[in-house]
């Protein structure tokens, strides 16, 4: 009996001594197993001498074991709520300390490029208008002069849905959808997606940014184009730009040219970028081709037009330095975050 009791004694210090030294919640588990564990606890293996005292002294022994165990639980439960408290206390914010700067988004440099061509055209008494990125034949080839046995309409250069629908090709079908409903004076800019079965490369990608334009009214002329377009690129890539027309081909414009501007990396001199020539395409352009008006009922007599479109991807290379036209469409964040 006696014995039983000096052995609690030494089991109550020796779990006070190891509580003091714990000082995580793993040497606090530690001890609750070495102490209260099912089979080779402390206190449980006191436990299962109590069957062999007399009825007497296990009324007691038990009484003072249940006891030892309570009072350890308490103590093994009160020491791991202290470590919990200090753990959150090391958390506390100081709010003096100075913080880490958030990572802030930014708008991708397409939708930058975009949003600055629109700004120059709005300026310029345009309205911006969008379109569906899925179109018919019609749309997208015969209103805009374009007729069946044009090498556009081949399946190996457009994403065809079905034998009449296709993913556009450009954002030319907006302004035939705009004229259909709409009546003369017309001023319209349609940015949007388009799509072309293009070999990817570092200046092609089968998915592409567009921004086309449409000038519909009496008595416009060849010089309207040029002076809208001279004020776009000056505005774009600076006042000391310097541009030319040359003579082009396109289905739905009559007569038709591409612009040219200097070569912002040489300023004309001649480098790499422009293939030492001292020019860089930009654009398409020219006056609508009446057959286009004939299309959606207008007076080829009574009005004329210009229209030009411009690669987004292509304006953006030229503004940023850009070299390859994958890195718009890799989500890289080191390469967006630039802009």
């Amino acid at each position: 009996m006696k014995a039983i009791q000096d052995e609690i004694k030494k089991i109550k210090k020796d779990l006070e001594e190891r509580l003091s030294k714990a000082s995580s919640e793993k040497e606090i588990d530690n001890v609750k197993i070495d102490f209260l564990g099912r089979k080779k606890g402390k206190i449980t293996l006191l436990l299962k001498y109590i069957p062999e005292l007399s009825p007497e002294e296990r009324t007691r022994m038990g009484s003072l074991l249940n006891e030892l165990k309570k009072e350890a639980e308490k103590l093994i439960e009160g020491k791991s709520e202290i470590l919990k408290k200090e753990k959150v206390a090391q958390r506390i914010v100081d709010v003096t300390f100075p913080g880490d700067k958030p990572l802030i988004g930014k708008i991708h440099p397409i939708t930058q490029t975009i949003q600055k061509i629109k700004d120059i055209f709005i300026g310029l008494g345009f309205e911006v208008v969008m379109g569906p990125e899925i179109e018919t034949e019609y749309y997208n080839f015969e209103a805009l002069n374009m007729p069946r046995f044009h090498p556009a309409r081949d399946e190996q250069d457009s994403f065809y849905i079905d034998s009449n629908c296709l993913l556009r090709t450009q954002t030319s079908p907006v302004q035939i959808r705009v004229m259909e409903k709409s009546h003369p004076p017309i001023r319209v800019i349609s940015p949007g997606l388009c799509y072309r079965r293009d070999a990817i490369d570092a200046s092609h990608f089968p998915v592409f940014h567009q921004v086309e334009g449409l000038a519909v009214d009496e008595k416009i002329t060849f010089a309207d184009l040029k002076g809208c377009l001279t004020y776009f690129v000056r505005e774009m890539f600076g006042k000391d730009t310097r541009l030319r027309f040359r003579p082009s081909y396109f289905p739905f414009t009559e007569p038709s040219a591409e612009v040219d501007i200097s070569c912002i990396i040489c300023k004309g001199s001649g480098c790499r970028v422009c293939s030492n020539k001292g020019w860089l395409e930009i654009l398409g352009s020219g006056m609508v081709d009446p057959e286009v008006f004939k299309k959606v009922g207008y007076d080829v007599e009574k009005y004329q037009g210009f229209a030009f479109g411009m690669g987004v991807e292509r304006i953006c290379m030229l503004e940023y330095g850009i070299d390859d036209i994958r890195l718009f469409f890799q989500n890289d964040v080191r390469f967006l975050r630039q802009f």
